[in-house]
């Protein structure tokens, strides 16, 4: 699919850019056929103020990777600052919160202890109040892990809402390519994002990945992020 002139114009959006921060260009290069476009039903869970009208492409690189600390940049491909992720300070190492450019916390990520299937909550902020909850990732029931072949070796994650008390499905599913070298994000059958691993000299000497990711139009790019980086440390601390 090749993007139409009207997905590059700004549009209403303009006047709500994210604070302390550039809004990211459109991104380069063709979508899949079934890429997510509608309009009329934007992919908001962070904030509208994510949400543009063309696809976008950003970078996640590793600042700081200790047994204490897993930080990331993100950044545009012109390498201007979007978001930060951080460790919260004086908490354990299985909480991240992911900040706007200026610094202003959005989201915070969190580890359930002792969960079955690996699941991560998302409040909003720094909260951890059941009324900021925003969504939970986990990985999906054994069931669905022995489906996977020597051929593809995928592995997939779920996506639940805050509204979606049932979990009956899931409302996003991430599956992971092979050697978790990249993933792609759908809802339903529509792709939302996709996900490429980045290695260069010193990721590799430290074991930390970079990424890129693209965020396909009228989707949060901010929900996006939040998924690569609950997925990075879901690969980081496997004990599958």
């Amino acid at each position: 699919m090749k993007w139409p002139a009207s997905f590059f114009s700004c549009g209403t959006n303009c006047s709500s850019w994210p604070m302390g921060g550039k809004l990211p260009g459109p991104a380069s290069g063709t979508a899949p056929a079934n890429a997510y476009t509608t309009e009329s039903n934007p992919i908001v869970v962070i904030g509208e103020q994510y949400i543009v009208p063309y696809p976008v492409d950003l970078k996640i690189q590793h600042t700081v990777f200790t047994v204490a600390e897993n930080n990331f940049d993100i950044t545009d491909v012109n390498d201007n600052p979007i978001f930060k992720v951080k460790n919260k300070l004086f908490s354990f190492p299985d909480r991240r919160v992911l900040l706007d450019a200026a610094g202003n916390p959005l989201v915070s990520l969190k580890q359930k202890i002792l969960s079955v299937h690996r699941r991560w909550r998302v409040f909003r902020g720094e909260s951890d109040k059941s009324s900021d909850f925003l969504f939970s990732v986990r990985k999906s029931s054994l069931v669905h892990l022995k489906m996977r072949t020597k051929t593809t070796m995928t592995k997939t994650l779920d996506v639940f809402l805050a509204s979606n008390t049932s979990e009956s499905l899931p409302d996003f599913k991430i599956k992971e390519g092979w050697r978790d070298s990249s993933c792609t994000i759908f809802a339903g059958d529509a792709i939302i994002a996709q996900m490429q691993r980045k290695q260069n000299v010193k990721s590799l000497v430290i074991n930390a990945d970079n990424y890129g990711i693209t965020a396909y139009p009228n989707v949060d790019y901010a929900f996006v992020v939040a998924l690569v980086v609950i997925l990075d440390e879901m690969n980081r601390n496997s004990y599958d």
